[in-house]
């Protein structure tokens, strides 16, 4: 019996985010070993500024290859994110270079005593910017195999030469990020040997990719704010209080907790969208009835995942502390108080498109504006009581109930359409 295209299309993406997630999962268990709560901190520090100038690397204009009218203009679109991707990473290196040699750099984390980490980051922008805009090509052309196997590369590559550099005596304080660099690296260059497959029009003029800017402006005028906004939010514990806190043992076991709960998830959110963005895109665009395909995801995501995330609360502790030793007792409070966050946001994430696919990417900003400012509360109480863990708890707390409403709102999008459908 054949499996209709959808499942099959979900196997591919689920299965490689799977096996990039095992790989990862598995190397964790030797690095949490080789590596110290010290080391993981400055590598969250260095991953949350990438989580941040990434967005701003490609202005969010790789979403638009997906929703363009034409192959053209998804190759203008494409080729327009690209430019803007180098750019931007350029002008960050000489930013980093210029900040270092001035008074500001023992005031400004990893342009001190790690600058040489610093150094990676505008690499590991240009690298990040340039897959994403590869991965929504790929994407738009159903082509989800070739994503699959790229982020299994990039998981593979990036594993083994963290643990080839931790045995390293020169390179092993960078031994996290340099190896993350050097995944993403091999990503890249597997779907740069896959381009050629695409067939996509190479004569893209400076007018076309200027049309095609316009046209989508939306992308950078909404998405790329609130998704900066929602990014820095998102990583204030690490920029903001781990100045405060830096050698604190809590900032690492947060960082863990963090790599363990969310950034699984969200990967496997990233294939969701993937898998629904473009078929839910289709049937709007041809005016059928998307109503089962959101709801039976949903429905089916939440039966698999409550059960996990219930067992995963309760044996949090012990769980963690047995697999990554003594030294990081204490990171099941961390987990606790973000799987709740870390729950609603799997189903919330997994659909997020919508607000792309009905163009109300404006009224999703204001959403993020409110996250923004009740996750700073959170911090800025922190700071104040001199609490750390108080402030994660706050913070999770903030962060699930400003997604719980976006959820609904998400879901409310999906309601007015049909409502106007059977009009």
């Amino acid at each position: 019996m054949k499996l209709p295209r959808i499942v099959q299309d979900g196997v591919k993406l689920i299965s490689g985010n799977i096996w990039a997630q095992a790989i990862a999962f598995a190397a964790y268990l030797i690095l949490a070993r080789i590596y110290t709560p010290q080391d993981f901190t400055v590598f969250n520090i260095f991953y949350s500024y990438i989580e941040v100038l990434v967005i701003v690397s490609t202005c969010k204009y790789e979403l638009s290859i997906i929703v363009a009218s034409t192959e053209r203009e998804a190759a203008a679109c494409s080729k327009l994110a690209l430019r803007l991707n180098t750019l931007v990473s350029i002008a960050l290196l000489l930013l980093i270079v210029i900040l270092h040699f001035t008074p500001l750099a023992e005031r400004i984390l990893l342009l001190g005593d790690y600058f040489p980490i610093a150094l990676m980051i505008p690499l590991m922008v240009f690298f990040c910017g340039t897959s994403r805009v590869y991965a929504s090509l790929f994407n738009r052309f159903k082509q989800f195999g070739q994503i699959a196997l790229s982020e299994v590369i990039t998981s593979t590559a990036g594993v083994a030469a963290k643990i080839l550099l931790a045995f390293s005596h020169i390179l092993h304080g960078a031994g996290l990020p340099l190896g993350t660099v050097i995944g993403k690296m091999a990503g890249n260059i597997n779907y740069l040997c896959l381009m050629r497959r695409l067939n996509l029009p190479k004569d893209i003029s400076a007018q076309e990719r200027r049309t095609a800017a316009a046209r989508h402006r939306n992308f950078p005028l909404y998405n790329m704010p609130k998704e900066l906004l929602n990014s820095f939010s998102y990583n204030l514990p690490f920029l903001w209080l781990a100045l405060y806190f830096d050698k604190d043992p809590a900032v690492g076991l947060f960082g863990m907790a963090l790599t363990f709960t969310f950034r699984p998830v969200n990967i496997l959110n990233s294939a969701f969208e993937k898998l629904l963005f473009v078929r839910v895109a289709e049937k709007v665009r041809q005016g059928e009835s998307i109503r089962k395909d959101i709801s039976r995801f949903l429905l089916l995501l939440n039966a698999t995942a409550l059960p996990l995330f219930g067992l995963l609360f309760l044996c949090a502790e012990p769980l963690f502390s047995w697999l990554f030793g003594a030294k990081w007792t204490g990171i099941g409070y961390y987990i606790r108080c973000l799987l709740p966050w870390v729950f609603l946001a799997l189903s919330a994430t997994s659909i997020s498109f919508l607000a792309n696919v009905f163009n109300r990417q404006r009224g999703e900003f204001l959403f993020y504006v409110v996250m923004l400012l009740l996750r700073a509360a959170a911090v800025v109480y922190g700071i104040m009581a001199h609490d750390y863990p108080s402030s994660i708890l706050f913070f999770s707390i903030a962060s699930a109930s400003v997604v719980m409403v976006l959820l609904v709102w998400y879901l409310g999008l999906v309601w007015r359409y049909e409502k106007k459908r059977q009009a």
